[in-house]
């Protein structure tokens, strides 16, 4: 009889970093567990666009991040398929391409350094005039300065993702158990060992993987100089649906700025994001809520006459230097994948390849290497805490 508290990992965190991974693991036959606390689609996962744009958001001195990001975009056209096939579901994938234009000269001349850095390093991208920008998004503003196309970049539904990964899972042979928080870590001298949930289960397992994004740095069962350098940021979404009848007002992602606008196979618009530095807070503000209207009728003006179906606001894992937190942890027994801030949906698929070849003792993708928990720009920020690891530990073997 199979027993149902022993694993070979444990994973906390049912978002979609946290069931990629736990399904990659369960595909390589490890025995796996997901908890989640809520529903999913949970965290981040709830309000993320779902822009799968390497090449469109690269940004300057973010040359390690953006080799983990075409890393996983190269997989995610496959990636996607293979979901789809496992699960039955759709994950609302498409290769819509990306077009980001410039409302100003000022805006233009930022994008133009973009477009001749994007040039330098052999991306895909394109610079268009407003009359070629038009022709392709005939919704676009009247006046603007011009744009660039990054004809390879696609959009996903992170919350169909979510639900698709969870049945995947299943298939694999995974569990998912929701409504399920973890209040305390299981101890065998310094090594973690398993979990203990809030109803008391104890769960036990060679691996425990951390991949509850924002509230990753506040595990509170985790001590001090465990827990990832993780913070949250805030971020606003709005949803918009074209009355019945009416044409979607953009088959690309279309992007400023300011402001970015997916598109999803039934027509629905997402406009995102916004990005504030206010802890835990997930209120849906009026300002940002204007902001994002405002920002998004100056690029697409049909959007005015859009429903406007929903609003709101998540919580991304920021980390120190931008880039994800991926691999063992700084006790034996535990794993992280976390801090991967607006790139989440991005870099899943890269993600949880890394985390099954941990498990499995095998080497990660080389892009990875940089996502290394242990690299120099967070030995820092652990340094400070390394005291109070060595007296927890000697209190956990008592």
């Amino acid at each position: 009889m199979t027993d149902k508290r022993s694993f070979d990992a444990v994973f906390i965190g049912g978002g979609v970093i946290g069931l990629a991974c736990a399904w990659r693991a369960a595909q390589a036959g490890a025995r796996v567990v997901v908890l989640e606390r809520a529903e999913p689609p949970a965290g981040a996962t709830n309000v993320a666009a779902g822009m799968l744009a390497p090449v469109g958001e690269l940004t300057f001195g973010e040359r390690d991040l953006l080799e983990i990001a075409m890393a996983s975009g190269a997989l995610w056209a496959d990636f996607a398929s293979e979901v789809e096939a496992a699960s039955g579901e759709s994950t609302g994938y498409e290769q819509c391409g990306a077009l980001h234009v410039a409302l100003d000269r000022d805006e233009a001349g930022e994008l133009r350094r973009r477009h001749d850095l994007q040039r330098e390093l052999g991306l895909e991208a394109e610079w268009l005039t407003p009359t070629r920008c038009r022709e392709l998004e005939p919704g676009l503003v009247p006046n603007f300065v011009g744009g660039v196309l990054a004809a390879s970049e696609a959009s996903v539904d992170p919350r169909a993702l979510a639900l698709a990964l969870a049945a995947a899972l299943r298939e694999a042979g995974g569990e998912l158990r929701t409504g399920t928080e973890v209040v305390d870590g299981l101890w065998d001298g310094e090594r973690l060992v398993g979990v203990r949930t809030a109803a008391g289960d104890e769960l036990r397992a060679d691996a425990v993987v951390l991949c509850n994004g924002a509230w990753s740095g506040q595990t509170a069962w985790l001590p001090d100089a465990a827990r990832p350098p993780v913070r949250p940021v805030k971020g606003e979404t709005v949803e918009l649906r074209p009355r019945e009848g009416d044409p979607a007002p953009a088959s690309r992602i279309v992007a400023s700025e300011r402001v970015y606008l997916v598109p999803r196979p039934d027509g629905r618009l997402i406009v995102g994001a916004t990005q504030e530095e206010r802890g835990f807070d997930t209120v849906v503000t009026a300002g940002g809520v204007h902001e994002l209207l405002r920002e998004a009728y100056r690029v697409l003006p049909d959007i005015a006459e859009m429903e406007l179906a929903g609003m709101i606001a998540g919580l991304r894992p920021g980390s120190p230097d931008n880039l994800p937190i991926v691999g063992r942890g700084a006790v034996e027994g535990l794993v992280l994948a976390t801090g991967h801030f607006r790139n989440g949906i991005l870099l899943a698929p890269i993600t949880a390849e890394a985390v099954a070849a941990t498990l499995a003792g095998t080497a990660p993708p080389g892009a990875m290497a940089t996502a290394d928990p242990n690299r120099s720009t967070l030995v820092a920020q652990r340094a400070t805490n390394d005291n109070r690891l060595a007296a927890h530990s000697a209190g956990a073997a008592r």
